[in-house]
């Protein structure tokens, strides 16, 4: 046949599609495919609630959510929801006690049966979670990660809550969980975001998807956008991020919702809207080729192969070197408190500072008692 022959070149344009086209990930259509995960990202107005019942009450209401997105993106896969979009933030510690709940519990209940009839996955906010020792101690701020069977398969503790405003009991580890179509997921919130160390964890961990859920405020608009496109690129890894929209009475709430490619390139992102989406189809092997064949900008590879030109050049072998070279990470675990003193050296050693005091936080001159500096945001 006629290489330069119409019917020729549509054959091999059909061909490239199907070797390179199932590897792209991509944005504006409403579907999915084999080996694309669809994801929305839902930009949800910040409740402001203050009992039991009118939790429910909006969880109910967030399954209406699920049903109605699903019915107008049927290739959706997986919907994020904000941080505190169930629960709200409880200025009031008597009420965020009293609201506090377990997992599983009655609003994971509702969302499984959503997830269920909608055949869905879903990331779902529960802030709080009641601590071991309830009431003595303060809830954790958490996410969940259900699958289309209603089973939760991953639970994460937010690590880093916003200090010194946030009173959630931190957690310790974050985790990797197959989701829909064998994507790799890791769920963060808010505030752990701005610290390098969980995406990269996250990463190494093998996550191809870090699921970012926000509640965050004006002014750190620009910032936030910006974090999510640098670590993307910087570990080579898919970013959804779901922001809250709204005034709760306290805070505005800046919304920027987003997609954002494993090159760093954003996908899609919303405005400042209430109950706005993005979505976009993420591509499983695209993301699984660019790690096994990129080179300048495999940055996962890099890392760990430090040189590899020169070391190889130099006849010394073609892993490059694996040591670590970075003598605070090395202090910070074999010695914590040894990390943590020399931190304090170049920045403060109290939690407090004399100016601009927040409540529940002891300025550097008053008394550690917690009782008598208790946080009260009413």
């Amino acid at each position: 046949q006629d290489p330069g022959s119409p019917t020729s070149r549509s054959t091999c344009l059909e061909r490239l599609s199907c070797i390179f086209g199932r590897r792209m990930s991509r944005h504006g259509d409403i579907s999915s495919s084999p080996d694309t995960v669809g994801v929305c990202v839902y930009q949800y107005k910040m409740p402001r609630l203050h009992t039991r019942e009118e939790v429910m009450d909006n969880a109910r209401k967030i399954c209406q959510c699920i049903k109605g997105t699903k019915q107008g993106l049927p290739g959706m896969d997986l919907i994020v929801f904000p941080e505190y979009s169930t629960q709200g933030i409880m200025y009031d510690k008597a009420e965020m006690m009293e609201t506090a709940t377990t997992v599983p519990g009655p609003e994971t209940d509702l969302f499984a049966k959503a997830c269920i009839e909608n055949k869905v996955w879903g990331v779902f906010s529960l802030t709080g979670e009641r601590h071991e020792d309830h009431p003595k101690k303060h809830p954790y701020n958490t996410l969940v990660l259900m699958n289309d069977k209603g089973e939760i398969v991953q639970k994460y503790r937010k690590i880093l809550p916003w200090c010194p405003i946030e009173g959630w009991y931190p957690g310790d580890c974050t985790h990797v969980s197959v989701g829909p179509k064998g994507m790799k997921i890791s769920l963060i919130i808010c505030d752990d975001g701005n610290y390098p160390e969980i995406w990269r964890d996250c990463a190494m961990k093998g996550a191809e998807l870090v699921v970012r859920c926000q509640g965050y405020m004006y002014p750190a608009r620009d910032q936030q956008v910006l974090v999510a496109r640098c670590m993307a690129w910087m570990n080579n890894v898919y970013v959804a991020v779901s922001n809250a929209s709204g005034n709760d009475g306290v805070y505005t709430y800046f919304g920027h919702s987003s997609i954002v490619g494993n090159d760093g390139r954003t996908l899609g992102e919303c405005g400042t809207e209430t109950d706005g989406i993005q979505y976009a189809q993420l591509s499983v092997s695209g993301i699984r080729d660019a790690r096994k064949t990129d080179q300048s900008q495999n940055h996962l590879f890099k890392l760990l192969h430090r040189g590899y030109t020169g070391v190889y050049n130099s006849g010394d072998g073609d892993k490059g070197i694996a040591t670590c070279p970075f003598s605070f990470y090395k202090t910070w675990v074999e010695n914590p408190l040894l990390a943590q003193a020399q931190v304090e050296e170049i920045t403060r050693p109290t939690i407090g500072v004399e100016c601009c005091p927040v409540a529940g936080i002891p300025k550097p001159s008053e008394t550690l008692d917690p009782l008598v500096n208790e946080l009260s945001l009413s």
